[in-house]
């Protein structure tokens, strides 16, 4: 089972983000791969620490996670989840962190810092899913317009930089020679410049070809949710370079009939007054098809029937949901003339007054009941 992010940055639940970014700084310092060399425990470590940071330092990705734990992020063998997360992905990171004092791997505490390897632009898709597919789960091929670096496309050591990304220069200041490094304008800190590239191609050497992604879905995903596919994203130009990823935005269809509510699902049951006070057998709609219940005579309306297990499998595979059946007796608005004589006479009648008894609850006691 994957550690709890909280529990590996060692901060409460109700963390504020600079305490959540105090004890990111202290584990990367603690464990960077310059301070711990091939020691492959803390390098995991490491990456753990800025795993949990990626994710806890974003408002939005926080509360997914609050809410779903790590399945908010992953899709199990499709390649989803936080923890695809290499080295660059991580030193990406320390601009922020450590105000731009921090060098890549390799590059040390405060010193020079190294050739970073650039990473392509993401790619965002959204994907409709039937409430019959958002419970079993489901496989998804899409066809996507990605941007490659393309085969006769060859690059070279940028003269600028040597090959190392950044630039020096030093400055006579009132203190004395001060010494300052940034990123290459020539190369955007990649090291590499174009050679060679075909005809067809941007200036980066890239081109637009359409591939057929499959995409795997848990089952249990809500609408609104992100999923990631490490790595299916457009390629960034150079040797060295990592693609981007692929962001799948889950949009759910609405049911005719049903309507969802976290892992339970509602349904309205209509029935008559006659089917009331008789009882009767009634088919419902259910996500995995039409299902028949019984009625017991003389319910009420307002009755809410529980049917365990046929809701929306947990995604932290906690089990599955229900499916809260609302009975509702329908009142007819119009009758004949021996009908209405009828209710005439049964208007007095001891079986037609209403006389409910303790075990009959109050409407606020029912949707209590529901919402606990």
């Amino acid at each position: 089972m994957k550690e709890d992010y909280y529990d590996i940055l060692g901060v409460s639940k109700d963390a504020s983000e600079s305490d959540i970014k105090k004890a990111y700084r202290k584990k990367a310092i603690k464990y960077h791969p310059d301070k711990n060399p091939d020691n492959a425990e803390a390098e995991e470590k490491f990456k753990k620490a800025a795993e949990a940071y990626e994710v806890l330092s974003d408002p939005e990705k926080r509360a997914r996670y609050d809410q779903y734990g790590h399945q908010a992020f992953q899709g199990g063998a499709g390649g989803f989840g936080g923890g695809g997360m290499n080295m660059d992905d991580i030193f990406s990171q320390f601009g922020d962190i450590f105000g731009g004092g921090f060098g890549g791997f390799g590059g040390g505490f405060g010193g020079q810092r190294g050739t970073r390897r650039a990473k392509g632009t993401n790619m965002r898709v959204r994907v409709k899913l039937t409430l019959e597919e958002i419970t079993k789960g489901v496989e998804k091929k899409i066809k996507l317009k990605r941007r490659v670096v393309a085969k006769g496309t060859t690059y070279k050591t940028c003269s600028t930089c040597n090959g190392t990304g950044h630039v020096t220069r030093i400055q006579n200041t009132i203190l004395g020679r001060m010494q300052t490094s940034a990123p290459c304008g020539a190369c955007s800190g990649t090291g590499q410049v174009i050679d060679k590239r075909e005809p067809g191609t941007d200036a980066q050497g890239l081109k637009q070809i359409e591939e057929t992604v499959t995409i795997k879905i848990p089952a249990g995903v809500v609408d609104g949710m992100q999923l990631k596919m490490s790595g299916k994203g457009n390629d960034a130009p150079g040797n060295n370079g990592v693609p981007g990823d692929l962001l799948v935005l889950i949009e759910e269809i609405p049911h005719e009939t049903l309507t969802r509510e976290g892992d339970n699902i509602h349904y309205d049951l209509y029935i008559s007054l006659s089917d009331a006070v008789l009882g009767s057998s009634q088919e419902i709609d259910t996500v995995d098809g039409k299902v028949r219940i019984k009625i017991e005579s003389g319910i009420q309306s307002g009755k809410t029937l529980r049917l365990r297990n046929k809701g929306i499998p947990n995604l932290n595979g906690y089990g599955k949901g229900d499916l809260l059946v609302h009975v509702n007796v329908w009142t007819p608005q119009t009758v004949s003339k021996e009908q209405r004589e009828f209710f005439e006479k049964m208007r007095d009648d001891d079986h037609f007054k209403p006389n409910p008894n303790k075990s009959e609850k109050s409407f606020f006691e029912r949707v209590k009941d529901m919402f606990s």
